[in-house]
C-alpha cells in the first residue's frame, strides 16, 4: 500500500507542475513524429529506416554481450549519424521541404507579401497569351503527330532545370513552338519552360518519375512530365508523338484526351485564377485512360 501511495503522490506532484505549454510541447512532438512516419512510409526511406533500426538493435545486443570492437565501430558511426542521415535521406528531406513550401499556409503567406509584383495585370496578360499559344500549338502538334513537352512554371522556380537547355527569354507564338519542336531541330527532344508568360528556356532535360506508374507502356516524354510535376508545382503539357494525344501532368498525376478548348480552360484555371483547389477539381473530373504511348 505504501508503494501505491507513493506512486499516486508522485503522480499528483507531477500533474501539479504540469503547464499548458507542456501540453502544447507534447502535441507538437506527437504531430511531428506522426508526419515523419507518414512521410517515410510513402518513400524509399522506409527501407533505410528499417536498416537504421536494425543497426541500433545490433548495437544494443553487442553492448549486452560486451563485444568491444563491434560496439566501438558502431558507436563511431552513430556519432556521425546526423551527417550520414542527411546524406542518405537527402532526396526525401528535399522533397519534404518542397512540399512544406508549397503548402497552402506558406503559399498564401508569400502570395500576400508579393501580391503587387508577382500577380500583376501585365503578368496575367502574358500568361493568357502563352496559354492561347500553347493550346493552338498543341492541337497542331496533335494533328501532325509532333511530340512536345511544355512546362508552365509556377511558384517553384526551375532555373536549375533551365540550365540543362538553352535560355531563350522570348515571347510565345505558334511559330516559335513549331520551330522548337520540329523533329529535325536540335531542341525538339527536350522540354520548353514558360516563365511569366514567356519562353524561358528550351531543350531542357526533365527528371523522370520516381513513383511507379499504373501503366508501364507510357514513354520517356510522359515519364519526364510526371517526374517534373512530382518535384515541383509546375503544370506540364505533353503531346504524344505516337498518337497525337494531348495530356497534362500536375502533382504527379497524368490526365489525358484534351482538346484545344479543354486544355486552354484547364491551364487558365490553374495558372490565372489562383484558386488552391482547382487542380484537385480538374483532375477528379477527368479519368486517366490507358495510354498507348511511345
Amino acid at each position: 500500500m505504501e508503494v501505491i501511495a507513493k506512486w499516486f503522490s508522485g503522480l499528483i506532484s507531477l500533474f501539479s507542475t504540469f503547464r499548458i505549454t507542456d501540453l502544447i510541447d507534447i502535441v507538437i512532438i506527437a504531430v511531428l513524429i506522426y508526419c515523419i512516419l507518414k512521410f517515410v512510409r510513402q518513400t524509399r526511406a522506409e527501407q533505410l529506416l528499417k536498416g537504421l533500426i536494425f543497426v541500433l538493435l545490433f548495437y544494443a545486443v553487442a553492448s549486452i554481450l560486451q563485444l568491444a570492437m563491434v560496439t566501438s565501430i558502431i558507436k563511431i558511426l552513430l556519432e556521425f549519424s546526423v551527417i550520414i542521415l542527411v546524406v542518405v535521406f537527402q532526396p526525401e528531406i528535399r522533397k519534404a521541404l518542397e512540399q512544406l513550401g508549397r503548402s497552402k499556409i506558406t503559399k498564401g503567406y508569400f502570395k500576400k507579401i508579393f501580391q503587387g509584383t508577382l500577380f500583376s495585370e501585365e503578368a496575367n496578360a502574358n500568361v493568357n497569351k502563352a496559354i492561347s499559344d500553347v493550346a493552338d500549338s498543341a492541337i497542331l502538334f496533335s494533328h501532325t503527330r509532333t511530340g512536345a513537352l511544355i512546362v508552365f512554371e509556377r511558384d517553384t522556380k526551375l532555373t536549375d532545370i533551365a540550365t540543362t537547355g538553352t535560355v531563350l527569354n522570348c515571347d510565345t507564338s505558334t511559330a516559335i513552338f513549331g520551330n522548337v519542336f520540329f523533329n529535325k531541330a536540335p531542341l525538339h527532344d527536350g522540354a520548353c519552360i514558360i516563365r511569366d508568360g514567356k519562353i524561358f528556356a528550351a531543350g531542357c532535360i526533365l527528371p523522370l518519375n520516381s513513383k511507379e506508374v499504373q501503366h508501364r507502356e507510357i514513354g520517356t516524354r510522359h515519364r519526364a512530365a510526371i517526374g517534373m510535376s512530382e518535384v515541383s508545382d509546375a503544370v506540364v503539357v505533353v503531346v504524344s508523338e505516337e498518337t497525337g494525344q494531348i495530356s497534362l501532368a500536375v502533382d504527379g498525376v497524368l490526365t489525358r484526351d484534351y482538346t484545344r478548348d479543354s486544355l486552354a480552360k484547364a491551364l487558365e484555371e490553374m495558372l490565372i485564377s489562383d484558386k488552391d483547389e482547382n487542380d484537385k477539381k480538374i483532375f477528379k473530373k477527368r479519368k486517366v485512360k490507358k495510354p498507348n504511348e511511345e
